[in-house]
């Protein structure tokens, strides 16, 4: 398999990070803080709870992903490259149904964002959310929720971490995960500094959730493209 790069691992966190599936659920648990307690703190402590949430719990899906992904090329070994092949057409393929949303939007696009059929459910476990520790044990069970959406750049980059060793493994996942969260952190400090409100911001990603997935998918296109050719 091709030498594992700086580049691929960032690119497609930062794929992933703008995703706005988290994004939403994120602003849908501090709007249900922000109705119980008007103390911007409890909004911040919300918000940092269910970052973390994510983070480790996404943390641990890699390793399972990239262990799955292990065992796939050891006992495919003679077909390695073909394998990294594989996984840069999935790349391309994703950046390709992302694109496809910047233009042609449809709520619950396959691969690219959270299925209809799961929202209503993701949303009765917000509403459950009464303070920032709920927050931490619901983003728990959301970020189940989150996986269709999430999970195609994660595959990615689990497929090519599945060349490194567990010590390697576990530092990529770390930064994988940290660029992940880091739009679910800046928000959360956005507002708790008093720089905008909770509803501007999810108006915000209404307003540009096909840049959001524009964005995603050149990012995922040109990364799948450069697999491909070798470039990465």
């Amino acid at each position: 398999m091709a030498d594992l790069s700086f580049g691929k691992i960032i690119a497609l966190a930062g794929a992933d990070a703008v995703n706005p599936c988290a994004l939403a659920v994120l602003v849908l648990i501090l709007i249900m803080v922000a109705t119980i307690s008007s103390k911007k703190r409890e909004v911040l402590k919300a918000g940092f709870a269910f970052s973390l949430a994510v983070f480790i719990f996404y943390f641990f899906y890699g390793l399972i992903l990239v262990g799955f992904f292990k065992t796939l090329t050891l006992a495919l070994a003679s077909f390695r490259i073909y394998v990294y092949k594989a996984f840069a057409v999935f790349a391309v393929i994703l950046g390709l149904l992302n694109i496809r949303d910047s233009i042609w939007y449809k709520p619950g696009g396959f691969m690219t964002e959270m299925p209809l059929s799961l929202r209503p459910k993701m949303k009765r476990l917000v509403k459950n959310v009464k303070s920032p520790k709920g927050a931490f044990f619901i983003g728990i069970f959301v970020t189940l929720f989150l996986l269709p959406c999430t999970i195609g750049p994660y595959i990615v980059a689990s497929g090519i971490l599945s060349a490194v060793d567990f010590v390697r493994v576990a530092l990529w996942l770390l930064l994988y995960n940290l660029i992940f969260i880091s739009p679910m952190v800046l928000i959360t400090l956005i507002i708790f500094f008093g720089f905008t409100t909770i509803e501007k911001v999810g108006y915000w990603k209404d307003k540009n959730i096909r840049y959001l997935h524009l964005i995603a998918g050149l990012i995922l296109f040109l990364v799948g493209i450069a697999m491909l050719f070798g470039i990465i």
